[in-house]
This record gives C-alpha cells, sequence and structure tokens, in this order.
C-alpha cells in the first residue's frame, strides 16, 4: 500500500464526512455511523493493534495509558467531537470553535505517525497490522469529520470557509504518515511507543462511543446492529 494512495484515502475520508453532512442532515444516521466505527475500532485494537504491541515493546501498558490520558486532555478541549458529540443547542454556538479544530487536528496529526513504521524484524503480521490500524483510522475519521463539518456551519461561518477549515483537518492525518514514514527512514528510529499510545487514544474513543451509544443505560436495536456489524467487519478484515 503506498504512501500516496493512503494519504488520498483519509482527505477522500474527510471530504465523505463533509459531505454526509450536507446531504443527510439527520443525526440518527450520524449516531449508527459512530457505533459501527466504535465496534471496528475495539475490535481491531484487541484481536490485532493490542496483542502485536505488548510483543514489540516493554513497558507498553505505561504508553497506552498515557494515550488514555492525552485523549481525555484533547476532549477537554474538543468537547467530545472524536467520537461524534458536537454539544450543539438550537443548531448555533457563539464563537468559532478554535480549540476544537487543534485539538481534532493534534488528533488526527499523532495517530497517523505510527502507522507507516515496520515493527520489529518487519514481519508480514507486522504490516497486516499496520493494514489494520490504517483502515482503523479511516473509517474513525468519517464521522470525526461529520462533527466538525456539524461545529464549524453551527459557527456561522460561511459554506466556503468551514470546507477550508475542513481542508485544513484533512491534511493532518497525511502530515503524520510523512513525519512517522521520514522519521523512520532517516532515524531508523522504532515509533512502537507511539503506536502504544495511539492505541490508548483509539480505546478512549472507541469505548466512549459504545458506551454513549445507549440511552437510559439502554442500547437500541438498530444502534445494537450497527455495533455489532462493526465488530464483524472488524474480524472479517482479520
Amino acid at each position: 500500500m503506498s504512501i500516496s494512495f493512503q494519504i488520498a484515502i483519509f482527505i477522500i475520508s474527510v471530504i465523505l464526512g463533509g459531505w454526509l453532512v450536507e446531504v443527510l442532515k439527520r443525526s440518527a444516521n450520524i449516531k449508527l455511523l459512530l457505533s459501527f466505527s466504535g465496534g471496528f475500532l475495539l475490535t481491531i485494537i484487541f484481536t490485532h493493534v493490542l496483542p502485536e504491541s505488548y510483543q514489540t515493546m516493554e513497558n507498553t501498558g505505561y504508553y497506552i495509558l498515557l494515550g488514555f490520558f492525552l485523549q481525555l486532555v484533547l476532549e477537554y478541549f474538543s468537547k467530545g467531537a472524536e467520537h461524534g458529540h458536537t454539544h450543539i443547542h438550537d443548531n448555533k454556538i457563539s464563537h468559532f470553535p478554535t480549540a476544537i479544530l487543534v485539538s481534532l487536528s493534534l488528533h488526527a496529526f499523532i495517530e497517523s505517525i505510527p502507522i507507516n513504521h515496520h515493527l520489529a524484524h518487519h514481519h508480514h503480521h507486522d504490516n497486516h497490522m499496520m493494514n489494520d490500524l490504517f483502515w482503523g483510522v479511516f473509517i474513525h475519521k468519517i464521522p470525526v469529520a461529520v462533527a466538525l463539518k456539524t461545529i464549524l456551519d453551527a459557527s456561522g461561518v460561511k459554506r466556503i470557509h468551514s470546507w477550508i477549515y475542513l481542508s485544513i483537518f484533512a491534511l493532518m492525518a497525511p502530515l503524520g504518515l510523512l513525519v512517522g514514514t521520514w522519521v523512520s527512514a532517516t532515524f531508523d528510529a522504532s515509533l512502537n511507543w507511539l503506536l502504544a499510545v495511539a492505541i490508548g487514544m483509539f480505546f478512549h474513543v472507541a469505548t466512549t462511543i459504545i458506551f454513549e451509544s445507549s440511552e437510559g443505560h439502554r442500547v437500541k436495536f438498530i444502534k445494537l446492529v450497527a455495533i455489532l456489524l462493526g465488530f464483524s467487519v472488524g474480524l472479517l478484515l482479520g
């Protein structure tokens, strides 16, 4: 899988998310997409990425905890947009969401850095794990783009400006890919620790999506189907 293909796919995922906002304009559809992405992310974490990470590095758990905490800090500023929460009342917010845009961009940049680095001994299953991580980020970015576009529209910026800001966000994951690839190739550096940080961030986002799919501590049947579909796709891709 070439890096140019990966960059194109990541940009397409953000464009697709923005397009869904303008076409669907229905929160129910977005929640189903979120439920699916949560199930998919959790599956690839537990079945592929997490086991491989523990095999290739000591103290993996500490870095996972660091990623989990880092995601908590980012969500303090993003107001939960990573898992589809916009917290918009009456479809309006009173100011431009600078903190949300910056925190989501940092999230996209950090989680993409370790995708292309090769783990110890360059085994086939290591590359397979990286593919799983790549597709997990791809699916995850669609609902995040949906949330960000919704927030930008509600802030009152012009339509063209909302797409410009969304385009800036779309470049963050490709930038992370390029930085990670360059660091690995130039310094022969292991990014296993950063992969573990990304796992912690993913774990927080995925579990939050699934738990917040329930209303009154009950999961609606259609959302349960979406979560199970995400589980199934994650297992099939494994």
